[in-house]
């Protein structure tokens, strides 16, 4: 590469790293602030709210990447063209097509990056993130050790305790089962212990009263008891049989294990056809989004109002490239054979840069002649 071409390619970068860690900031903090509300509202530390925000990123990345490297490629672009760089550039031979190589070349980079994203990072993310959110969901100490507050860890169960001992031992507990609408039973202990035994999980409590209530007949009926053991294990029960997220399966068991994923884990063959190809059609558009958004600024002449309006036409041209790689996808999900068809915005926004720079180094002559204006007498 020439010097010019590396110092293009490194404002590229560099300007790229500034956009995306901007968009991943914004889609992060949005999200971040639902999961803090989950997490530490079910008790979890603030270690495992931090652990589940690093495992989202990857697919918050995917989703800001391409935008990322399009804003870079639109703002290096003008502010080229304001300092006149490129100018001095063509005025020594250099076409529109010898400038866009900085822009393929990252245009490739950024391919390469949202390769290994989708490849790699994002199912081995996913899949993480779903082991954790399991072992999180078993986690009874989270769910119901948190002392002073009122806490449902099943619809129609309330759950108290006042205090934690050192030793683990629950003091005053209450413990509320609303779950049969025709009687509900209300248990108080002065303390309480959590037992596992066999996958089973029981709440032992120690020197207390039982209250029923029977709705229907109107009747109540209280027990005093020594000790009492209540099974809490269907209260923190998980469905261990669910499938996988479709973008947890590594990219390699999609290439030569779909019939087997097909038939035990219930996705379509299209599904897993247009998420296969959704990962190499991700990467393609990254360099399509590069290529736009340079080419776009190169149409039309100096003017001292600026590029606002090309900058315009590549915006436009992005929002029409996001809007059908959804429209793409439908087709696909229901005959997987129109794979294809998902690449259509990457190829149409290839020959859009290319009619572009044709027209950047060959404008199209004018339809009407300028009309003649007849010297002053």
């Amino acid at each position: 590469m020439s010097r010019y071409d590396r110092y293009v390619l490194s404002q590229f970068l560099l300007f790229f790293g500034f956009f995306a860690l901007v968009l991943v900031a914004v889609f992060w903090i949005n999200r971040a602030v639902v999961l803090f509300d989950r997490l530490i509202g079910d008790g979890q530390s603030a270690l495992v709210f931090l652990e589940f925000t690093a495992l989202t990123l990857p697919n918050l990345i995917r989703m800001v990447l391409p935008m990322a490297a399009f804003a870079a490629a639109v703002y290096v672009t003008n502010r080229l063209k304001a300092e006149s760089e490129i100018t001095v550039m063509q005025a020594t031979g250099s076409s529109p097509w010898r400038l866009a190589r900085p822009a393929l070349g990252f245009g490739l980079l950024t391919a390469l990056m949202m390769s290994v994203l989708t490849h790699f990072l994002l199912p081995a993310s996913t899949s993480q993130l779903a082991q954790r959110e399991v072992e999180v969901s078993r986690n009874v100490t989270a769910r119901l050790l948190t002392e002073g507050s009122f806490l449902h860890p099943a619809p129609g169960v309330t759950f108290y305790v006042r205090e934690i001992g050192a030793d683990g031992t629950l003091n005053d507990v209450f413990l509320s089962d609303n779950r049969n609408p025709e009687q509900s039973v209300n248990y108080t202990g002065s303390r309480a212990f959590l037992i596992r035994e066999d996958g089973q999980i029981n709440l032992i409590m120690v020197n207390g009263l039982a209250q029923r209530l029977d709705t229907e007949n109107l009747t109540l009926s209280t027990t005093v008891f020594q000790d009492f053991s209540y099974d809490i294990s269907n209260m923190v029960k998980t469905d261990e049989s669910r499938p996988r997220n479709i973008r947890a399966i590594p990219t390699g068991e999609l290439l030569t294990g779909q019939a087997a994923i097909v038939e035990k884990e219930n996705y379509s063959e299209g599904q897993l056809v247009e998420e296969l190809h959704q990962r190499f059609a991700r990467a393609a558009i990254c360099v399509a989004v590069a290529l736009i958004g340079f080419s776009t600024l190169m149409l039309g002449t100096f003017s001292r109002f600026g590029v606002w309006r090309q900058a315009g036409i590549a915006f436009l041209l992005l929002i029409l490239l996001e809007g059908l790689r959804g429209v793409v996808s439908e087709p696909v999900l229901a005959a997987p054979h129109l794979w294809p068809l998902l690449y259509l915005p990457t190829v149409l926004g290839l020959a859009v840069s290319a009619l572009f720079l044709r027209f950047a180094s060959r404008p199209l002559p004018r339809l009407l002649p300028r009309r003649r204006t007849e010297p002053a007498t």
